[in-house]
C-alpha cells in the first residue's frame, strides 16, 4: 500500500471539467431569481428579525468583516457559495468570499498560515491536522458540519468487463486474479480514504496490503481513471456521475449505504482564529447555516445546482450535479433508486451539529490503519474541535433545533454500532486493520 502525497502525484491531464459555465447564467442572474424569496421572507424561515445595521451595531459586531472562505470543487460546497451569493452573510455584518483551491493540501496549507479564515473542508483533515498526522500539528476547529452523505465509491469499466459489479466480486476477482489494484481517495486522514478503507475492510479486502492507495485531487479523479491510473476511486459528487456520464465507470456503493447520515465536510478553521475572531466565527455558522437550511428545501435544490455548475464553483455540467444532488440516483450498470439518504445540509439542524461522536469516529479509523500510532483521549480531542457551545449560540439565535445529545449512535456496513461509548474497544475490535 502506498499513500503519495499530493504533490508527487503524476496527473497525466488537468482537462477534468470541460462543461462551460451555463448559457446566460451568472451569480447576477442568480440574485434575481432569488430576490423574490428573500423578499417574501422565505429565505430565512424565522430569523427573529435581525437586520444587518442592528447586527453590525451591537456588542456582537464581528471583529473581522471580509472571510476568505477555501472550497474544493465538489457539491457539498454548496452551502459556502449561497451563503455568498445570496447574501446570508451580510444579514450578520460580514461578507464571505469563496476561494477556489485545487486539493486538500492545500486547503490545509492555506488555514495553517492564515491565506484562508476557514474552510468546505474534510472532517477527517481536521482532526488529522489537530493530532499532527495529516500535515504539521495545529490546533483547529470544527465550527459546524455542513452535510451528510452523498459520496460513492467508483470502479472502471475495466473491471466491469471482467465480472465486478460489488465488493463481493471485486474480493472473488483480486483473489484470484493476482496483479496491482490501484484505489484513490482525496487525502490521507480525510472522509474518502476511510469511506474506501471501511467498504474494502467490509468484503474482506484488506486496504493496507492487498491493493495499493494514492491520492488524488478531487477534480482530477475522472481524468486520472480515463487513462487507466486506477481502478476506483472514493469521492464526493458530482466525480462519480461525471464518471457514468463520461462512460468511463460505475458506482459500486453510496458512502450513505456504508453508514446512512454518516458525517461529510464540515466548516473548519484554526482554534486561533476563533480565539481571534469569536464574533466572526459566529457570524459565520449563522450565514451558512441559513445557506444550509435554504439548501435542503427541495424547490431550491436545481437553482442551486445550476449554480454551482458555474466555472467559478464546481465546474461540471449541470445535470450531472442536480440528479444526485436531488437523490436521483443510477449506478451506471442498470439500477436506478430515489435514495432515502441523500446528500442533506440541514434535516432540521440534525445534519449541522458537530457531534462529538462523529469526530471521535474519525479517530478510531485514524487507529485502526495505524495512522495514529498512540492511544489518545478520543472524547478530550473532539470536545477541544467541535465548537459545540460556539455553535448553539449561533443556533439559539436562529431557532434551529438543538440535539439533546452531542454523541449519536449508527450501525454501519458491517454491523457494528459506533455511538462514541468506547472508542478505544471499538478500534481495537476490527479484524482486518493496521
Amino acid at each position: 500500500m502506498l499513500n503519495l502525497p499530493e504533490s508527487d502525484l503524476i496527473v497525466t491531464t488537468t482537462n477534468t471539467t470541460d462543461a462551460a459555465p451555463q448559457e446566460g447564467h451568472s451569480r447576477r442572474d442568480f440574485l434575481k431569481q432569488s430576490a423574490v424569496a428573500a423578499g417574501a421572507g422565505l429565505i430565512g424561515g424565522g430569523m427573529m428579525g435581525l437586520s444587518t445595521s442592528a447586527w453590525a451595531a451591537g456588542s456582537d459586531k464581528p471583529e473581522k468583516t471580509e472571510v476568505k472562505i477555501g472550497f474544493i470543487p465538489l457539491t457539498d460546497c454548496a452551502p459556502i457559495v449561497v451563503a455568498s451569493v445570496l447574501g446570508f452573510d451580510k444579514k450578520y455584518g460580514i461578507k464571505i468570499t469563496p476561494s477556489k483551491e485545487a486539493s486538500w493540501a492545500g486547503v490545509r496549507d492555506k488555514l495553517n498560515n492564515g491565506e484562508l479564515d476557514a474552510a468546505h473542508v474534510l472532517y477527517g483533515l481536521i482532526y488529522g491536522v489537530q493530532l499532527g498526522i495529516g500535515g504539521p500539528a495545529k490546533d483547529m476547529a470544527v465550527l459546524m458540519t455542513l452535510n451528510q452523505n452523498g459520496q460513492a465509491i467508483t470502479l472502471s469499466n475495466q473491471l466491469k468487463e471482467q465480472g465486478v459489479t460489488d465488493g463481493k466480486s471485486l474480493k472473488r476477482m483480486i483473489d484470484s486474479n493476482k496483479r496491482e489494484y490501484t484505489f484513490a481517495q482525496t487525502f490521507p486522514t480525510g472522509t474518502h480514504a476511510m469511506w474506501l478503507y471501511y467498504w474494502l475492510a467490509a468484503y474482506g479486502i484488506d486496504p493496507m496490503n492487498d491493493v495499493k492507495t494514492i491520492v488524488v485531487p478531487p477534480p482530477q479523479m475522472v481524468a486520472n481513471m480515463r487513462v487507466g491510473n486506477m481502478d476506483g476511486y472514493c469521492v464526493g459528487e458530482p466525480w462519480g456521475a461525471r464518471a457514468i456520464s463520461d462512460g468511463i465507470g460505475f458506482t459500486a456503493t453510496t458512502t450513505q449505504d456504508i453508514w446512512a447520515n454518516h458525517p461529510e465536510k464540515v466548516l473548519g478553521c484554526t482554534k486561533a482564529f476563533i480565539t481571534q475572531y469569536p464574533n466572526t466565527a459566529r457570524a459565520l455558522i449563522m450565514a451558512v447555516l441559513e445557506a444550509s437550511r435554504y439548501i435542503d428545501d427541495v424547490k431550491n435544490r436545481s437553482s442551486v445546482a445550476k449554480l454551482i455548475s458555474d466555472k467559478s464553483y464546481v465546474n461540471a455540467p449541470e445535470q450531472v450535479i442536480e440528479q444526485r444532488f436531488l437523490g436521483n440516483y443510477d449506478n451506471g450498470i442498470g439500477k436506478k433508486w430515489k435514495d432515502a439518504h441523500p446528500m442533506q445540509f440541514y434535516r432540521n439542524g440534525e445534519v449541522s451539529f458537530p457531534y462529538l461522536s462523529d469526530g471521535m469516529w474519525f479517530l478510531t479509523q485514524h487507529k485502526r490503519w495505524g495512522l495514529l500510532k498512540k492511544e489518545v483521549d478520543y472524547l478530550a480531542v473532539a470536545k477541544s474541535i467541535n465548537q459545540i457551545d460556539l455553535y448553539k449560540e449561533a443556533a439559539t439565535q436562529l431557532n434551529v433545533p438543538i440535539p439533546s445529545s452531542p454523541m449519536r449512535s449508527s450501525k454501519l456496513i458491517d454491523g457494528k454500532v459506533w455511538d462514541g461509548s468506547n472508542p478505544k474497544a471499538y478500534a481495537a475490535s476490527f479484524a482486518i486493520k493496521a
